[in-house]
């Protein structure tokens, strides 16, 4: 190499050195409306999750409400259950239930969770149809933005800001509501004593859902949620994804309706970009698949809206597989999916099985470690313990504490106790056992508990007895 070379070289080098920002400022994205069999089926599939999650707390179940997660008195209402501090693990293992069969639908269709059901996406679209409804089309947006300000423009701001507070209030007290019984919730607010917390945390999750369904939007499924990252790990050639054929649809170009694509060497897509302009997320998808995509479907039924217009076949962009779009066929069985399907299946079942014994009542044994043991004047050997009862029922009952595994070991006391429903009762027992029937200096000691209207309820714990050496 010549010395020109290099002075050449370092000469030009520079001119092509690019400065990437990687915390770049956020680009406004101004959704277009579209209408679709798509957008139909999101319809259908976001307004009731919505409306669900907005009147269930209002609902009442066997006089109290339906859904509670009572904090203070450790309890979980879930319409005819409650669920205890010691069912945690049971709900623990529904949550895995809940993460594996989200597996098993994006293994089989993609991010159709994103687009059709995910609290995000309902809440951005119900801020993005009040954007509509306040300040109007896409154009008409662009147009308020940029123009100065005056009176109609701030009066457009107010009602949609004002809309989208009040949605977030509406969503927030909602959220409190599930913590805090919902109708003593609304008599507290407007008597004004709910105490700080409440009204505190009402205005934190009203804050959120404003901020993040009116402002941060696509930011929040483009960087902070985590299913944007790992979902590559989750496909395969044959997932159900929106894709474009470009092979159908290369070269772009516009043209008239009347035209012959092929007779100008272009392809189907005509480049109006309306598919780039309804994406929530500001993407366009004749780049290919981009983690950014939540499967929305918007560019879908807009492309296909053009379609028709062009009278050219639908399809250009579609629900499709990679080994589709190669000119292959879609594997629908397959042993991925089988497999998800499986494991889905058995952890119901699981899961099924569990809560159908679950027995609701708890029995904690705990033996006096400050006294190893008493002997009586008698000789007979004593050792005391502490048993935790807890009462799961709805329902007031009797219950008897009998003890097995000592020849002609006694409970010295009441054996009897009445428990009312959710009630916690600490009991005292002394136990008393002949050192000539007992074999081993640690023995094991068995105590059961047993409601007396009922053999239903029943609980057994076991703990040690001990004897002098």
């Amino acid at each position: 190499m010549k010395d020109t070379d290099l002075i050449d070289i370092q000469e030009v080098a520079p001119a092509e050195v690019g400065e990437i920002d990687l915390y770049e400022r956020r680009e406004k994205i101004y959704t277009r409306k579209i209408e679709g069999f798509y957008q139909r089926i999101r319809l259908f599939t976001g307004w009731p999750l919505l409306l669900g999650y907005i009147l269930l707390p209002w609902l009442s179940w066997d006089g109290r409400q339906a859904l509670l997660f009572d904090l203070p008195a450790r309890k979980f209402h879930i319409l005819g259950l409650t669920l205890w501090p010691q069912d945690f693990p049971l709900l623990a293992f529904l949550l895995i239930i809940a993460a594996f069969s989200l597996f098993t639908v994006t293994v089989f269709a993609g991010r159709v969770w994103c687009g059709y059901t995910c609290p995000q996406t309902v809440w951005t679209s119900i801020f993005m149809w009040l954007e509509q409804k306040t300040e109007g089309s896409r154009n008409q947006r662009i147009k308020l933005d940029k123009a100065p300000w005056t009176v109609e423009k701030a009066v457009k701001k107010v009602a949609k800001h004002g809309s989208w507070l009040f949605v977030g209030f509406v969503t927030g007290f909602t959220f409190v509501g599930y913590f805090y019984p919902i109708k003593d919730l609304s008599w507290d607010l407007v008597t004004l004593s709910s105490g700080q917390w409440a009204p505190l945390w009402i205005i934190f999750f009203t804050l959120a859902t404003y901020i993040n369904a009116g402002w941060m939007r696509e930011q929040v499924c483009k960087y902070m949620c985590p299913y944007a990252r790992f979902q590559s790990v989750m496909f395969d050639k044959d997932t159900l994804i929106v894709s474009y054929d470009s092979k159908r649809g290369e070269d772009r170009g516009s043209r008239k309706r009347s035209a012959i694509p092929a007779d100008l060497g272009l392809g189907d897509c005509i480049d109006c970009e309306l598919c780039v302009q309804v994406c929530p997320t500001g993407i366009d998808i004749r780049d290919g698949l981009q983690y950014e995509c939540i499967g929305c479907a918007l560019c879908l039924d807009a492309c296909n809206s053009i379609m028709d217009k062009m009278e050219y076949p639908r399809g250009l962009i579609s629900y499709t597989s990679e080994h589709q779009l190669d000119g292959g066929t879609t594997h629908w069985v397959r042993p991925r999916i089988v497999g998800y399907l499986l494991v889905v299946l058995l952890m119901v079942g699981l899961f099924t099985q569990h809560l159908l014994s679950r027995v609701p009542l708890e029995l904690n044994v705990i033996r006096d470690r400050n006294e190893l043991f008493t002997t009586t004047d008698s000789g007979l050997i004593e050792n005391i313990y502490t048993l935790q009862l807890l009462n799961m029922d709805k329902s007031m009952h009797e219950f008897e504490v009998r003890i097995s595994g000592i020849e002609g070991a006694q409970i010295i006391g009441d054996t009897l106790y009445t428990l009312d429903g959710g009630e916690v009762a600490t009991l005292t027992l002394r136990v008393r056992a002949d050192p000539a029937k007992l074999g081993a200096h640690n023995q094991e000691l068995d105590f059961e508990v047993v409601a007396t209207d009922t053999d239903s309820l029943r609980a057994v714990s076991e703990s040690r007895f001990l004897k002098p050496l």
